[in-house]
């Protein structure tokens, strides 16, 4: 994980939903990204698309729109769409042509990574033990990593919000077992999983997608009624999804990931608690 050493920068806030381009200008002024934007050169933006359903499933293209946009006002950086589909029949250039991410990156000159099929670097920590030998795409090592998640529920990992996104990073040729899903070797234990895999590489800014909201299923069924209205962001991930959490009205405290991150990839402090 890069870390974020400006004293301006805020580990979590929130924002009422105003549409995407002033509630994401707000929130991401008011937790100090313009400062920490300038200094870049690369920035990666990570989406999560894990199949071809649109949005409260996947990532809305206006919220990434609205990102990049934000960011060309405050840096010079080059702006990268990264992702790995997790769907066992579909390709990561089909879902990213299906949602309109295709087209929004020849809109605004952006680079589309398939991090399912991109160059792999190999790391090693022995307090790991699920991932005490990890293989991640060599090209989200280095540059402004954010995930831009959706506030949804899940079926094992109990949230899937900026943390669970990064699941996205790992390569089907080392975490495929079966035909069920390209990262299914991480069902074995999913809540370590996420843990450990943010223990080499977490976002160094989150963001959550708050405005609706999956009330029960990662992959569809009801919708948060009334609708969350919020977006989510903040350059501590653990406050992030602790904060997601709340919104969907569950305590970090019994979310495996987030607990066993809370103190040693950030502090899960919910604003207001």
């Amino acid at each position: 994980m890069t870390m974020i050493t400006d004293n301006r920068a805020k580990p979590c806030l929130v924002e009422d939903f105003t549409g995407y381009a002033a509630a994401l200008s707000n929130v991401l002024d008011a937790v100090g990204a313009p400062v920490v934007l300038k200094r870049r050169k690369r920035v990666i933006i990570k989406p999560n698309l894990v199949n071809t359903s649109p949005f409260p499933v996947t990532t809305h293209p206006d919220m990434v729109r609205a990102l990049v946009e934000y960011i060309r006002r405050h840096s010079k950086a080059r702006i990268v769409l990264a992702e790995g589909c997790g769907d066992a029949c579909r390709e990561t250039a089909e879902i990213f042509a299906c949602l309109g991410y295709t087209q929004l990156a020849a809109e605004y000159d952006l680079e589309l990574l398939d991090l399912n099929r991109a160059p792999l670097m190999r790391m090693t920590n022995p307090e790991c033990s699920f991932f005490p030998e990890i293989y991640l795409p060599r090209a989200v090592m280095s540059g402004l990593l954010i995930s831009v998640a959706v506030l949804k529920r899940h079926s094992l990992s109990q949230v899937t919000l900026s943390m669970k996104n990064m699941l996205g990073l790992a390569p089907p040729s080392h975490y495929q077992c079966g035909g069920s899903w390209k990262k299914s070797a991480l069902h074995a234990d999913m809540q370590r999983a996420i843990f450990e895999l943010n223990c080499y590489r977490a976002p160094d800014l989150a963001v959550i997608d708050a405005s609706v909201g999956l009330a029960d299923y990662h992959l569809g069924g009801p919708v948060c009624s009334p609708p969350v209205n919020k977006i989510v962001a903040g350059f501590d991930p653990v406050a992030v999804d602790a904060t997601g959490a709340a919104l969907l009205n569950m305590d970090w405290r019994i979310i495996g990931h987030i607990q066993m991150a809370h103190g040693r990839l950030g502090h899960a402090e919910v604003p207001g608690e």
